[in-house]
């Protein structure tokens, strides 16, 4: 049985893979500006790339990304060409070739395009940005669509991390999210990879979904960590109908209870702890040996939209559509219809709709729930000094605070902070209260 008290694990709160959060974007920030801050960024620094394909060949009904079904190549094929459009222009408001530290490829299904189209844009990619030495290129895998001919293609383009969808192994579970991914495919897809060349393997896995119990659980953590992924994450059901509208497919009545969802989530650190995975940050698992757990080991790990890294770029350019750049002065989202996407690239426009430009405070706000969000500690003073704000006034902050440490879950020290085990999966709720944006809002995700 869980220590944590049932209200926080029925509280919601974001998952702050940035600060501020997607919910406060607005239309001041578009192509003009996005193309102002790329040229403030210093030409030595190093930057990071995401590119979003929203294509899937299935819904699956969990799903929260940003995504259609594709009915054919040829929708596809249109994108790519749109996607190369997109690299040109940022090279050109980069004004030259910029160090590049990072890619990561997401979606929808991204190794969705053809072997072709991906060495294709791979390869503008290296006309426009220089690959550092040992820069990771990942990308996000449907196990159920991958042959060994798609693999080679992908590592031939430099592909040297691949994550599996693999969400939990149990037919009865799968038949209710319409993701039916028999385990065998699972194990073949990852020998694909590797025999290509692929070595660096990670596994997305889910606990709250419907009809799953804790044998569910425990046999799924179990599986995969037998296949030996670097990396494991293990990410709660986000059941947010009033936003994707097709999780009213799924049978509400059928979904784990906070509690149940708290044990689950127990359950399967249990199992991957006795596996020989360690937990880094709030729900991803890594093996000793992994560059995640050495991050995390020495204060390096970092937080973006794709969860916890070890990519130590200051800003992350977003491309496709829907795609959230992160930048030293604010973050910049592209189109997420797709016509208004392709428009704007057809009248030279960066696609930039929406975003939000950060203060001094959000960055120094940003820092301390980051360094929460990965280390499970801070020291206020420390990151108000370094953020050019010392003494900054935390009175409300930690007066918000209040309750998690007569609970026990945090322990203070003047304005020194740790999260005490017992506070772990309260992370995102203790988090929060460092959060000057955010109201009472039953739009966010449930916080465990």
């Amino acid at each position: 049985m869980t220590s944590l008290p049932l209200r926080l694990a029925e509280a919601r709160a974001p998952r702050y893979t940035s600060y501020p959060t997607a919910l406060h974007f607005h239309d001041g920030v578009e192509g003009a500006l996005y193309r102002q801050w790329l040229a403030e960024l210093p030409a030595e620094m190093p930057l990071s790339l995401y590119l979003h394909v929203p294509f899937c060949r299935q819904l699956c009904w969990y799903c929260g990304c940003h995504m259609t079904v594709a009915n054919g190549y040829k929708r596809v094929a249109a994108y790519v060409a749109l996607l190369r459009r997109e690299i040109a222009l940022l090279g050109e408001a980069l004004g030259g070739k910029r160090p590049v530290s990072g890619i990561h490829w997401g979606g929808g299904t991204p190794s969705i395009l053809s072997g072709a189209d991906f060495m294709a844009v791979m390869d503008d990619l290296r006309q426009v940005f220089d690959l550092l030495p040992g820069a990771e290129v990942a990308i996000e895998i449907d196990p159920r669509h991958l042959d060994g001919e798609k693999a080679e293609a992908l590592a031939a383009a430099g592909v040297n991390r691949a994550s599996l969808g693999v969400q939990d192994v149990n037919p009865h579970v799968q038949e209710a999210i319409n993701r039916v991914q028999p385990f065998a495919v699972t194990r073949q897809t990852a020998g694909l990879l590797r025999a290509a060349g692929i070595k660096a393997l990670n596994f997305d896995l889910m606990y709250g979904l419907p009809h799953q119990g804790l044998d569910d659980v425990k046999q799924t953590a179990a599986l995969a960590a037998d296949l030996q992924p670097d990396r494991v994450s293990v990410f709660g059901y986000a059941h947010v109908p009033w936003m994707k509208k097709h999780q009213k497919m799924i049978d509400t009545a059928a979904l784990p209870g906070a509690e149940q969802r708290l044990t689950q989530a127990e359950l399967a650190e249990r199992i991957l702890t006795l596996k020989g995975y360690r937990a880094v940050g709030l729900d991803h698992f890594a093996l000793p040996g992994d560059p995640l757990f050495q991050a995390a080991a020495e204060g390096r790990l970092r937080r973006n939209f794709q969860g916890y890294t070890t990519d130590p770029a200051e800003a992350l350019l977003g491309l496709g559509v829907s795609s959230i750049g992160s930048l030293p002065q604010g973050y910049a989202q592209n189109e997420k219809d797709l016509l208004a996407y392709s428009k704007a690239l057809r009248e030279g426009r960066l696609p930039v709709c929406r975003g939000i430009a950060v203060t001094a405070e959000d960055r120094l706000r940003r820092k301390v729930i980051e360094r929460l969000m990965c280390d499970f500690a801070v020291d206020l003073a420390a990151i108000a000094e370094d953020q050019g704000l010392p003494g900054f006034d935390f009175s409300e902050d930690l007066a918000r605070l209040d309750p998690f440490i007569e609970d026990g879950l945090v322990q203070r020290s003047r304005l020194r902070l740790q999260v005490t085990p017992a506070g772990k999966q309260a992370l995102r709720l203790i988090a929060a209260c460092f959060d000057a944006y955010l109201g009472e809002s039953t739009r966010y995700s449930q916080a465990v």
